[in-house]
Parts: C-alpha cells; sequence; structure tokens
C-alpha cells in the first residue's frame, strides 16, 4: 500500500517550479523521507539513481576530489549503472550525512548544472550539521521537512478522505458535525498508532494494537542506538537521560521542562547540548514561553522556559505504556497522561501545518497551553483540552491582557463559536493556520 502525503504535492511543485534547486529534504529516521521520494521518482522521473550513502560507503569515494557535476555525473553514472539524462533522471542521494562533500556538492550542481535534478536527504543531517561537519550550500538549494503523518494524513491512509473533507468544511464554518463521535474515535486510534508509516501500514491492514506496538519499540530502540552510535559516550548518556524523560515530563501537572525531573542534581548547563542534539535529530520539538501575548511573538520568546515535546504521539503513547483504556474519557484510570498526551498531538498537527507554536505563562501561574501567530489574526491562544471540560481561568487572563480577535478552545466538543471563543474537536487541530 502507497501512503498519500502531503508532500507528495510539494515535490512535485518543486519539480515544474521554474526557480527550482536543488532540494533538501529534512526530517528525523522513520518518517518516510525515503519511500516519499522514491514513489514520487517513480511518477515523475523515467529513471532515477539512487545512492544510499549509509549501505553504499564506498560510493563516498566519488566525493574526495572534484565535485562538479561535469566530474561527478560520469562517475555516479557508471557506478549505478542507470543511464542520465538530465532531463528524465532525478539523483537522490540519500542519507547524506555519512558523505558530508556530497551535500557540498550540491552547490556546483545549482551553478554549474541547473537543469538537473537533485535531491538529498538525511535522518540525522541536522545532527551533523550542529557538529560543524558539513559546508552547507547555503542560497544554494531548496528545502523540504518531512514530519510524521497529520491526522489528515492518517485519515487518507483509513480511507477516510471524504471524512477528512468534511472536518475542514466544519471547521470553516464553524458548524455541528454530524459525524462528531466518528472522528473522535479515530481521533483516539490516531493517539495510540501516531503517524509513522510503518506503523500507519500495519494498522491499516488489520494489525492489532500489541503488533504496532512492537513496530514503535523497535524504532524508539533505533533512536537510541542513533543516540550512542552518533554522541561520545559521555554525551550519549546526557541525550538519553533527556530523552527518558521527556515523556515523564509531559505526565506532570506542569508540563514545562524541569531538569530535576531528570535526576534531581541536574543542572541547565549540563543539559542544554543534549537536549538541542535531540531537537536537531528532530526528535523533540521545543516550545518557548512568551512573555507577551503580541505579535512578533518570536521577540517575546523567553529561550530559558520551554516545553519539549515527542516528535509523534503513537510514540509518546507507547514510552507511556498507554492503551485505549487510558485514552477513554469515561475512566480516570490515565487522567495523569491525557492531558500530556492531548497537548503533544496538538503541537505535532501544528509543527505539520508549518505553525510555530509557543505558550504564556505568568507568575501568577496562569498559563496558555499554545499561543501562535496566524497571518491576518495576530497572536492567537490556544487552549487544549483531553476532554469535554473546557473551563480555562487561564484563558480569560490572556484575553483580559491582550483582547485577541479569537481565542481556539481544542476539546472532545463539537464545532462552535460564541463569544469570540471558536470551539475546535481536537480531530480538526490541523486545520489550524491552513489557507
Amino acid at each position: 500500500m502507497e501512503l498519500k502525503r502531503r508532500i507528495d504535492a510539494e515535490l512535485l511543485a518543486w519539480k515544474v517550479s521554474p526557480s527550482r534547486k536543488p532540494l533538501v529534504v529534512h526530517g528525523a529516521r522513520q518518517v518516510g523521507k525515503t519511500h516519499s521520494v522514491l514513489a514520487f521518482a517513480e511518477h515523475a522521473f523515467e529513471r532515477v539513481i539512487y545512492i544510499d550513502f549509509s549501505a553504499q560507503k564506498d560510493l563516498c569515494a566519488l566525493f574526495d576530489g572534484d565535485i562538479t557535476p561535469e566530474a561527478l555525473l560520469p562517475q555516479i553514472e557508471a557506478a549505478s549503472g542507470v543511464d542520465f539524462d538530465p532531463a528524465t533522471t532525478l539523483v537522490f542521494f540519500d542519507e547524506v550525512q555519512a558523505c558530508p562533500r556530497a551535500l557540498t556538492a550540491l552547490k556546483y550542481f545549482y551553478e554549474r548544472a541547473p537543469e538537473c535534478y537533485v535531491i538529498a536527504a538525511g535522518s540525522l543531517l541536522g545532527v551533523a550539521l550542529g557538529r560543524g561537519e558539513y559546508s552547507y550550500p547555503v542560497g544554494k538549494v531548496d528545502t523540504l521537512t518531512l514530519h510524521p503523518l497529520d491526522f489528515e494524513e492518517f485519515l487518507w491512509a483509513s480511507g477516510e478522505e471524504k471524512l477528512a473533507s468534511l472536518i475542514e468544511k466544519a471547521y470553516a464554518s464553524d458548524a455541528l458535525f454530524g459525524l462528531h463521535e466518528r472522528a473522535l474515535r479515530l481521533y483516539r486510534s490516531y493517539l495510540l498508532v501516531g503517524g509513522l508509516p510503518e506503523a500507519v501500514l500495519a494498522h491499516v491492514e488489520g494489525a492489532r494494537l500489541p503488533a504496532v506496538r512492537s513496530i514503535q519499540q523497535g524504532i524508539a530502540d533505533a533512536y537510541l542506538a542513533d543516540m550512542t552510535k552518533y554522541a561520545s559516550p559521555l554525551d550519549s548518556s546526557k541525550i538519553l537521560n533527556v530523552w527518558r524523560s521527556v515523556p515523564e515530563q509531559l505526565a506532570k501537572e506542569n508540563h514545562k521542562f524541569q531538569y530535576a525531573t531528570i535526576a534531581s542534581s541536574a543542572r541547565a548547563f549540563q543539559y542544554e547540548a543534549p537536549i538541542n542534539w535531540l531537537h536537531a535529530a528532530g526528535l523533540v520539538s521545543f516550545c518557548y514561553r512568551v512573555s507577551e501575548g503580541r505579535k512578533p511573538l518570536r521577540a517575546f520568546a523567553q529561550h530559558d522556559f520551554f516545553k519539549l515535546y515527542v516528535l509523534d504521539v503513537g510514540l509518546l503513547t507507547t514510552l507511556q505504556g498507554l492503551d485505549a483504556s487510558d485514552l477513554e474519557p469515561a475512566s480516570d484510570k490515565g487522567s495523569r497522561f491525557r492531558g500530556g498526551v492531548a497537548e503533544n498531538y496538538v503541537m505535532q498537527q501544528l509543527r505539520a501545518s508549518g505553525v510555530e507554536p509557543f505558550y504564556w505563562g505568568t507568575a501568577s501561574k496562569a498559563e496558555v497551553d499554545f499561543v501562535v501567530q496566524l497571518e491576518g489574526e495576530g497572536a492567537i491562544p490556544i487552549e487544549v483540552k483531553s476532554g469535554a471540560n473546557v473551563s480555562a481561568r487561564s484563558l480569560e487572563a490572556y484575553r483580559k491582557a491582550y483582547d485577541p480577535p479569537v481565542v481556539l478552545r481544542l476539546s472532545t466538543k463539537n464545532f462552535g463559536f460564541e463569544r469570540g471563543i471558536k470551539s475546535v474537536p481536537l480531530y480538526a487541530a490541523h486545520c489550524i493556520g491552513r489557507r
């Protein structure tokens, strides 16, 4: 089964763009970069020259000398056994972090062979760039970031494209949605399955949750292996400690990242680099506190105060050991976890939509879960409730201080609009910021 992804259209738009540059696809391991690019190549090109530098380490030697297209292409053609025609062939450098000069070579493809179609991708490219091992071709490449499947893509994979379209229309109209309960059931499934392609494929093909959990645990183990492989022993130990603490951070009543949750003696200066490593690897996302609910939000970001979220909510619920009963609103069994899970889910949807979330807080402990800057609407507060209880004093404090044009309240309640508050069911979080 081939998953429909939003990046499919973005890749096609890149191909036909008159100002096209070589493309770098970012994203964490196991989010589907290789599959998406190869599926695109199959539909959009007659042939593809595919080089996986992680599996074909010997081909890095091709880049030891002259890395201009004139020198590289005949060698790449001979090594791959694929006839190269710039009009009909895609050159795809995968796991490019294993061959630094291959990334540098993109500069020369842009300058000397702009007619060529070239894509590079790397799972740990951000980590390698952070170590300064690359001469990144700034201004010479286009970039795309691939995230795990968001909820809309999950609906597509589940054969629910019509439902996805109806949700988008209901979000725009604020009209009560007749398929609300059905959409909520699918949302709760997504909290467990998440958006990592291998887990989604297993789920839609009929695998039960234990089999899906086995896949997710295998992916988590691969992430752990990367931490020990690509970091020094001292750093990897701290990276592992941070990674293992994130699910616990999100299980607290206050989801702000606290170093003491890692260890009672932990201090910021000890763990800043490990946290940045996880972020560079795409495994966690920062959400910084803003001191003011005004645009531009970045100007008010307080980088000493932040929350960390896991890249995929299904991976989070796996790491927390949650099952379907923990997410049922009728049970208090998982109440400690549901708020953090819902927030992580919303963060994932916002990032996949290209929205940069912050959160707002005060010394009086008032806190709004997210604040986002939407085009034409200013700084919009978003309150997230895992159930139907929607009382929120912090939200009222924000409204009193900043008088936003609209407030978004995400919960399990149906669509609606009353007193400046737009009620959005959690299953429509991916619609925020869409035009």
